[in-house]
């Protein structure tokens, strides 16, 4: 769940050393928090890939952005956007549910698609993540988890660190393209108190395409340049005694663009990008807003259990830009195609997670994990300007009470089974659809689903440094209900009747192989990922609907991980995988998913070097492939992107200088090429861009 991890019964002082543990270091077990069931990376039947403090700073040396980061760090994640929505962004061709410390952010009614824009990863300690759909989890996980880790209090009694970073395109260096930012963190302990604050400001300016043109920025969707962003983390523990902690968290996070540039369109077919010049654009600057609170309990000793609970809320509001879209027209406001509008989605949750884990059953043979998950959310999507009413105001409820149960019949083998049920209820008044869509009354209703959901696995362990695992699990997710709401247009339509609504349940099978003795840990995975009743968007005319079809996903994967010698490591890492649908209903997976849902065939590599105690470099490629797709105009041309990085320490404090795409590659997204075909949002990525930081601990 994100929280601190402790081992029951040990002392205070014996815990909070616990809750550092595994930062930076690959060697130590490291216990997944975001299993639910405090499982182990070895002991897990799903591939799992936990990155480390030391891993997210090296990306922190190249890029703040934080789709830009998972993608470079997971070859199944899609390549980034660069830009505020990561609408289309998948893993394993699937939405991944993003937690901090296990608060989701995801928003299940009506995703916005800037999910993984809730926090500056400088916030972030450690990053667990589970691929492949998962049922401890609950709704939202058809893709997997991805549970971002705050930073924990260090050792000591008092810490401080305050850094400074410059990032500017190599081709040309003014005001308007250098970004800057800055952060400062406390953090210590006294007594039985555990503090942390922490601070962060960015403002990024222009970017720039490998042919030193200025990129496309995006006025609708959002933008991360020509954008300002700033995000406040607080933390404060008790210990109650040696084995009880609370904890009370509160992490603010905002983005909102300074609307300095306007797009101008650029031309698909013959492949001019589109650009951005000096303008005002319509309308208000698009924006993201998070508020995220938690409040924690563990009790490691509770008669022989371990308990823990989080009661969470968070607030978000995203606004997007102003657009003449067809959609917004009203004749009663304006005259046809002259009226611009944007729309504002406002979503507030609050949750629950309580699970009690027993592990020493049946002369410590058998573990079993009982929980309770809640989720009440309010959603709506209205239009900013105007006032009127885009996705009527909608309440939702999830109760989902699950079991696990970890069973070691022999020490070579671990069996695990469990089951989640969700209940999941709707509840919407009557509304008014826009004008554009007729103006239709819409009949409320409170739909109410119900599913159980199962998981079965095992880790076979038959000699020393390998094991043979193999998963099956079951993934709940619900449909974006704000599109299947929006785009009714015909008369006497009643929310209880919309097949739509309907809940989606992934089937994932996986299995695969591990090797590690110490210096080499490599993996290889396949899975399969299907839905009777699936998801996908199509784009007409620039407006997405959404088709609720049969889809399966296939993929494998494979990394090795080899540490050469205490300064030098390495990483190679691939994902392949292919996505099919049924397009006529005829019970055939006759047509290919775009790139709004798989992602290309990646190979990613790094190396990282320790010289010595004052130098340390970084390097890394990411070479995406080409991929073709049932449409020619959505054929993706691939790309190689290299980054590097060089590290210095001073005798007061530490410089890094950070170049990402070092070859200047000049290329189109991937997004951009597979996912929409629109001349408006053919975007180029960022051209060579330097990073010069400046950190010190004090």
């Amino acid at each position: 769940m994100g929280l601190i991890a402790a081992t029951q019964g040990h002392a205070q002082e014996t815990a909070t050393n616990e809750a550092q543990s595994g930062r930076g270091d690959s060697n130590q077990t490291v216990v997944v928090t975001a299993s639910r069931t405090n499982a182990t990376k070895e002991d897990s039947p799903q591939t799992v890939r936990i990155i480390s403090e030391e891993e997210i700073n090296q990306q922190l040396q190249i890029t703040s952005d934080s789709s830009q980061i998972l993608s470079n760090l997971l070859p199944s994640y899609s390549p980034s956007r660069q830009k505020m929505s990561g609408s289309g962004e998948t893993l394993r061709g699937r939405t991944p549910l993003i937690l901090i410390d296990g608060i989701p952010q995801s928003n299940p009614l009506r995703p916005t698609g800037r999910e993984a824009h809730a926090i500056d990863f400088s916030m972030v300690e450690q990053i667990e993540v589970i691929q492949g759909a998962n049922a401890t989890n609950g709704v939202g996980a058809a893709g997997g988890v991805i549970n971002l880790i705050t930073k924990r209090p260090e050792p000591g009694s008092f810490n401080q660190h305050v850094e400074a970073q410059i990032t500017t395109p190599t081709s040309e260096l003014d005001g308007d393209t250098l970004s800057y930012k800055t952060s400062y963190g406390v953090s210590g302990n006294s007594g039985d108190v555990d503090y942390l604050f922490s601070a962060s400001y960015e403002d990024q300016g222009l970017f720039l395409d490998g042919n030193g043109n200025a990129v496309g920025v995006d006025n609708t969707q959002g933008d991360l340049m020509d954008a300002r962003s700033f995000d406040i983390l607080g933390k404060l523990a008790y210990w109650l005694d040696d084995n009880q902690r609370l904890q009370f968290s509160l992490n603010h996070y905002n983005i909102e663009g300074h609307n300095n540039y306007v797009s101008v369109t650029g031309d698909r077919a013959n492949g001019v990008v589109t650009t951005s010049e000096r303008g005002t654009p319509e309308g208000d600057a698009p924006y993201n807003r998070v508020w995220t609170t938690g409040l924690s309990y563990d009790h490691y000793d509770l008669a022989g259990m371990h308990l823990s609970a989080l009661a969470f809320y968070q607030d978000y509001e995203a606004l997007f830009g102003a657009t003449n879209s067809a959609t917004f027209q009203d004749p009663a406001i304006a005259p046809v195609g002259t009226f611009y509008d944007q729309t504002m989605a406002a979503t507030s949750k609050f949750g629950t997670k309580v699970s009690l884990t027993k592990d020493d059953l049946w002369d410590e043979r058998l573990k079993m994990t009982l929980g309770f998950d809640t989720l009440f959310d309010e959603t709506e999507q209205y239009l900013y300007q105007s006032d009127r009413t885009y996705v009527p105001p909608t309440e939702y409820t999830d109760l989902s009470p699950f079991v696990q149960v970890d069973l070691r019949p022999v020490e070579s083998l671990l069996l695990s089974a469990g089951a989640r049920y969700e209940y999941a209820k709707l509840d919407i008044n009557s509304y008014q659809t826009v004008a554009a869509n007729n103006g239709v009354t819409v009949e409320g209703g409170d739909p109410s689903f119900n599913e159980t959901l199962y998981n079965l696995g095992a880790v076979w362990k038959p000699v020393d440094h390998w094991s043979l695992f193999a998963n099956y699990a079951e993934g709940f997710s619900i449909p974006d209900v704000g599109r299947a709401l929006r785009g009714i247009s015909t008369p006497n339509q009643s929310v209880n009747s919309i097949e739509n609504l309907s809940p989606i349940v992934t089937d994932n099978i996986e299995t695969g192989v591990r090797f590690e003795n110490g210096r080499l840990a490599a993996e290889l995975s396949y899975y399969e990922s299907s839905s009777d009743f699936g998801s996908r968007l199509t784009e007409v005319d620039d407006v997405f609907y959404m088709q609720r079809q049969e889809t399966e996903i296939k993929g494998f994967e494979a990394s090795v991980d080899y540490q050469f010698n205490d300064q030098h490591s390495g990483r190679l890492a691939y994902s392949r995988m292919e996505g099919r649908y049924d397009s006529n209903d005829d019970g055939n997976l006759d047509a290919k998913l775009s790139g709004l849902d798989v992602s290309p065939d990646r190979l990613t590599a790094s190396w990282s070097a320790n010289w010595s105690d004052e130098l340390s470099t970084f390097v890394q490629a990411n070479y995406a492939f080409d991929k073709t797709f049932d449409e020619a105009n959505r054929e993706f041309d691939g790309y190689l992107l290299m980054d590097a990085a060089v590290g210095y320490q001073l005798p007061v404090g530490q410089v890094n200088v950070g170049v990402s795409n070092l070859l200047d590659e000049q290329y189109v997204t991937y997004y951009s090429q597979s996912a929409l075909v629109n001349d408006e949002r053919y975007f180029a990525g960022r051209g060579r861009t330097l990073t010069l930081g400046y950190r010190l601990d004090f």
